[in-house]
């Protein structure tokens, strides 16, 4: 899957009772707190702000991110432009209140990116920063990476430019709102013409052969009684702004190989194979895959909520392994793209919330000024892939440590009972199944376990401390 803005969940402070998040997060060496000296140069940044001389406070830029948010990394404004578009997107400008080999520069490396559990956020900067004097918070001159993409009637980038600008954000809206604006036609200026740019930039990334899956997430949500499990898809504006931020992502690539240094997200083709595994596979889960299309043509037109192709798109997972980050100083990499974006990709529009981000963006400013990167950026980019590799590492362990702890904890007591499910994946007797009636993926075992079938299962383990939940197959639908 790809997505290029972060997820924020929100912490209603209703949920006293569930599992005990804060031991999974000590199990895995979560940071928490963060040192005195790291505090102190936070506090002396935020007093000091650095404001670039480029005055851009005339474009009236807003936030899109989830409700609640704080840490607002990205301001948007898109303006017809001719036959095409605008796209002016200003990045939190981290670099200017982070300095390399400081110690906010060191915890930053340490920690890789902002964990998200769902009672507590476990920030890269401190909040002093994050939250506050970096945040492009709403009506707060600030500093910025202000990226002016031109794109022509097509969608293709045809002048971009890139300067550190102080720029003022003039309102933070929320996915669920300007979706309701979207709806009914009544988005602000700034965001008027979010829904075709994204769907112009959501076409062109099919033609390119991009792969989104469009998998719902398996979220843990508050209630007043405790935690639960839901899961969530993407409203359509997310789409719409997440192709933004791929575009950004795009062009700084661009930057960076014609500048023959910097960082990319890289991803290797999907193998022959596992294509051709996945086409023998369609016609049985009720996906029509006809001659000539590409795998992100066929997948952009399932139904998660449908069985086969909720079974399917478990199945295509198989075509997006093999992510890294990969530095390059000199000759580009032998493999610069990306399979799920369909072109080369670099992470630049996260800088508050995930550490390579403003090192991608340090090095863009660079060549963008017709500069050469410093000595010392060029020299910390080698060891940033396996500083990220590491924090990729830990968050997806404690991401599903939180989430297996709460489908045992909703389960516990009920041992015995049968489920209504669905067979996700399955192979020679052992599976996974998704219950109808909660929002729990569990393994299940039975002879009779078939990808895309609705059957009847029995809950055989739930045990909180271990964090497993299994079942066995009762009855085929």
């Amino acid at each position: 899957m790809v997505r290029a803005p972060i997820r924020v969940p929100r912490w209603p402070e209703a949920a006293t009772e569930g599992p005990d998040f804060a031991a999974i997060r000590a199990e895995f060496d979560v940071p928490e707190e963060f040192s005195a000296d790291v505090l102190a140069e936070a506090e002396d940044r935020a007093a000091q702000a650095r404001l670039p001389e480029l005055d851009a406070t005339d474009v009236p830029f807003v936030t899109l991110d989830p409700v609640g948010s704080r840490d607002l990394d990205q301001a948007v404004h898109l303006a017809a432009r001719g036959d095409g578009y605008r796209v002016s997107y200003a990045i939190a400008d981290v670099g200017a209140v982070v300095d390399l080999k400081g110690p906010l520069d060191g915890e930053a490396r340490r920690r890789g990116q902002t964990l998200y559990s769902p009672d507590r956020r476990t920030p890269l900067h401190p909040p002093v920063l994050s939250e506050g004097a970096a945040s492009l918070l709403a009506d707060q001159l600030r500093a910025a990476a202000l990226w002016t993409i031109d794109l022509d009637a097509d969608g293709e980038p045809v002048r971009v430019e890139l300067r550190r600008a102080r720029v003022r954000s003039r309102a933070q809206l929320d996915y669920p709102s300007v979706q309701a604006q979207a709806d009914a036609g009544t988005l602000p200026e700034p965001l008027a013409l979010l829904p075709e740019v994204g769907a112009l930039l959501q076409r062109r990334a099919t033609d390119r052969g991009a792969i989104e899956l469009g998998t719902p997430d398996q979220e843990v949500v508050a209630t007043p009684d405790g935690w639960t499990l839901a899961f969530r898809g993407d409203l359509p504006v997310e789409g719409w702004n997440a192709e933004i931020s791929l575009l950004t992502g795009r062009c700084a690539a661009g930057l960076m190989l014609d500048g023959g240094v910097g960082l990319l997200r890289t991803l290797p083709p999907a193998p022959p194979q596992d294509v051709a595994r996945l086409r023998q596979l369609a016609p049985a889960l009720g996906v029509d895959w006809h001659e000539g299309r590409a795998p992100g043509e066929v997948i952009a037109g399932l139904d998660p909520t449908r069985p086969g192709h909720a079974a399917f798109l478990e199945e295509a997972v198989s075509l997006l392994r093999g992510a890294a980050y990969t530095a390059f100083d000199g000759a580009p990499p032998e493999q610069p793209g990306h399979g799920g974006v369909g072109a080369p990709y670099a992470h630049v529009t996260a800088p508050l919330r995930r550490l390579v981000d403003r090192f991608g963006t340090e090095v863009c400013l660079a060549l963008a000024a017709g500069r050469e990167p410093s000595a010392d950026l060029r020299a910390a980019l080698p060891g940033l892939p396996a500083l990220m590799a590491a924090s990729d590492r830990r968050t997806r362990e404690v991401e599903r440590a939180v989430v297996d702890a709460t489908e045992a904890w909703l389960l516990r007591g009920r041992v015995g009972e049968t489920f209504s499910a669905v067979v996700v994946e399955a192979d020679d007797g052992r599976g996974t199944v998704v219950l109808d009636d909660l929002a729990i993926r569990g393994r299940c075992t039975g002879a009779g376990l078939r990808p895309g079938t609705r059957v009847r299962v029995r809950l055989e383990v739930a045990d909180v401390v271990g964090r497993v939940v299994r079942f066995t197959l009762e009855e085929s639908a």
